[in-house]
């Protein structure tokens, strides 16, 4: 798991934050099948794909909406960051 995806699972454990499915990418390639398409596909990922990042953590919302910002994850769920 990548220090970023860490970093945001102890935030919400430390915020009471349980809300959300967490996916971890590597486990299958299934897995890493669904992420890729997103990530090379969707808007809210360009930035990520044109500075060569991973682009994760991704938060895809119930709406299929995207954020890479675990804050605004959290301030969405009314829990201050």
């Amino acid at each position: 798991m990548c220090s970023g995806c860490r970093e945001t699972q102890e935030l919400f454990a430390q915020k009471g934050f349980t809300d959300f499915q967490f996916v971890e990418i590597t486990a299958s390639t299934d897995n890493l099948r669904e992420f890729l398409k997103l990530r090379d596909t969707r808007e809210e990922l360009r930035q990520a794909r044109e500075e060569g990042r991973i682009g994760i953590p991704c938060f895809v919302r119930e709406d299929g909406s995207i954020t890479l910002e675990p804050d605004d994850v959290l301030k969405e769920a009314g829990i201050d960051s």
